[in-house]
């Protein structure tokens, strides 16, 4: 039996030479007074020539040995040399006054001289970093190629498949359909067809048409009085004070002209999801933001019919956890509840509020259920159903079993995948808690048509879905809807720049910040976004309709 792991892949060389060993061989090449020593090798007894390391400069060794360290004169660095180096630089600013009198060329001298003065004495007197105090002046490169190492890999170091989260290529489709640019892809996959996780769909040799009726979802069972006809592609939850007033507008102002919904966030409906007029899913969360007592912090009855029933509301979502952050919840600072933030939220301006990591409502699966049941009433009838990203199975199990003897279904189930990402959260909760959207879309799935609730509830899923085949790969698996948020922000202007939780976002999408949100055209970015899910929800159609198939809803992971 032959051990595949040990042999090399055909067509390649395997050697046993180390880049420290070809490059030490290689130094004496280019150096002059090379010293040769005679050496025995013990296994063949054969005797080779070779440089005695000893004769080799300091730069010579380090060149062969990668954990050598910085350089000499950066190693040697320190608080004397750098008094030493600003005592000459004085000598050669008074110098050069004393010669030249006030000119341009001694200010060319003194200004830089007092600004490596200015700076270096600040470096010694801070105390937050210890490398500035070891190393004054000279330790700000590194903090300044620090600051700018995402930039340099982004525009000049990274492969179209190498970026996380998403890589430049799935960037690059989104901008492309947003700007309805050219989205070919010339000279056939860029793809290794044959590595480990490849993906493809089946196609049939008997293509079919997908009707535009089919492109569509109707969302609402039995006990439903207004059910909903959804879009198979819609933006997925992202509140207004993660998002900008302007990014809110121009996602809803899409909505309205795509015909497709848009998920408002746990932070309540703003005047800015009303404005436009375009169809809205108001997520309900721990902290009943649009429905909150303000005594207790609690469920508010009368403030959530008054909400429900706005005519652009075509869906609740009753929000149990998200992928980015499960189980987590958090504060928002006093600072942050602006005037308009706290009208949407329900609260007082200027005070502190908390969205806790579990729900004051209910407690349990039969609590959940019934709180659906009321919550459908309260808002005359419409679609109401819960999201969550599947974590403990057997609490999930259990929801389903008390669905099926309460006779009690939603209608509809959101799974989040654990590799959403428009909430910021700790990194241990983003990297490490929750099921991927793909297990946990299988198991809600099998869970359901296993306890034959599937018919009662349509299932919902939202995680990393950008291209047409991410959609249909979803739907394939059991998916009736795909919602999308980073896709959205692309088609917006984001640009990836990680930094959504500085509010410092440049493209004025994920920032209260209003110099950089006035850059963001709120016509042009809704015609964008438009376009993408115009386009993307067209590339569904035509790999369904290439699959052999007339309804995506045929789906299956044998496709």
């Amino acid at each position: 039996m032959v051990n595949v792991s040990r042999m090399a892949p055909m067509g390649r060389a395997v050697s046993r030479t180390s880049i420290g060993a070809m490059v030490s061989l290689r130094a004496p090449l280019c150096v002059r007074g090379l010293n040769w020593v005679q050496m025995r090798d013990m296994s063949t007894g054969e005797t080779k020539k070779t440089r005695d390391k000893s004769l080799f400069k300091a730069w010579e060794r380090k060149l062969g040995n990668p954990s050598a360290g910085l350089p000499d004169f950066v190693e040697q660095w320190s608080r004397q040399k750098f008094y030493a180096l600003g005592g000459i630089g004085v000598v050669a600013a008074a110098a050069s006054v004393a010669s030249w009198g006030v000119c341009f060329g001694s200010f060319a001298v003194v200004l830089p001289v007092g600004g490596y003065w200015w700076v270096g004495m600040h470096d010694i007197k801070q105390k937050h970093h210890t490398l500035l105090r070891n190393f004054p002046v000279l330790a700000n490169f590194r903090y300044l190629l620090e600051s700018i190492r995402p930039e340099m890999r982004q525009y000049f170091f990274e492969s179209d498949n190498d970026s996380s989260p998403f890589n430049r290529e799935q960037r690059s489709i989104v901008y492309a359909r947003a700007k309805r640019m050219t989205d070919t892809l010339p000279f056939g996959t860029r793809r290794d067809v044959y590595q480990e996780g490849f993906e493809w769909v089946n196609h049939s040799i008997f293509p079919k048409h997908v009707k535009p009726e089919n492109e569509r979802v109707t969302v609402g069972g039995r006990d439903c009085k207004i059910p909903y006809s959804a879009s198979r592609l819609n933006i997925s939850a992202m509140s207004y004070g993660a998002l900008s007033d302007r990014a809110i507008l121009a996602l809803n102002t899409a909505a309205k002209m795509g015909n497709f919904y848009h998920n408002t966030g746990e932070g309540g409906i703003s005047r800015f999801h009303i404005q436009p007029g375009g169809d809205i899913v108001w997520n309900v969360g721990t902290g009943y933001f649009g429905c909150r007592c303000k005594k207790t912090g609690g469920f508010d009855p009368v403030q959530f019919q008054e909400n429900a029933s706005r005519e652009q509301v075509k869906m609740i979502e009753i929000k149990l956890s998200q992928g980015a952050k499960p189980a987590h919840g958090g504060i928002l600072p006093a600072a942050k509840v602006t005037e308009i933030i706290a009208e949407a939220r329900g609260v007082q301006p200027f005070v502190e509020c908390d969205s806790p990591p579990r729900h004051k409502a209910f407690s349990d699966a039969r609590g959940l259920l019934h709180f659906v049941q009321q919550l459908r009433e309260l808002s005359g009838g419409k679609p109401v159903g819960f999201k969550m990203c599947i974590g403990r199975p057997a609490e999930f199990a259990s929801i389903v079993g008390a669905m099926v003897e309460q006779d009690i279904y939603p209608d509809f189930i959101t799974i989040d995948g654990a590799e959403g990402g428009t909430g910021a959260a700790p990194p241990e909760f983003s990297n490490h808690i929750g099921f991927p959207l793909t297990d946990g879309l299988v198991f809600a799935h099998q869970t359901l048509i296993g306890a034959g609730a599937r018919e009662h509830v349509k299932l919902i899923a939202s995680g990393k879905m950008i291209s047409g085949f991410s959609n249909v790969r979803t739907l394939a698996l059991g998916a009736d809807i795909c919602n999308s948020a980073r896709g959205m922000m692309f088609a917006l202007g984001c640009i990836q720049a990680l930094k959504c939780n500085t509010n410092k976002c440049p493209t004025g999408i994920a920032t209260q910040d209003p110099e950089l949100i006035e850059g963001l055209d709120v016509d042009t970015k809704a015609v964008r976004v438009f376009n993408f899910h115009q386009l993307t929800t067209r590339n569904v159609s035509e790999i369904v309709g290439a699959i052999g198939l007339d309804n995506p809803g045929e789906l299956r992971p044998d496709h």
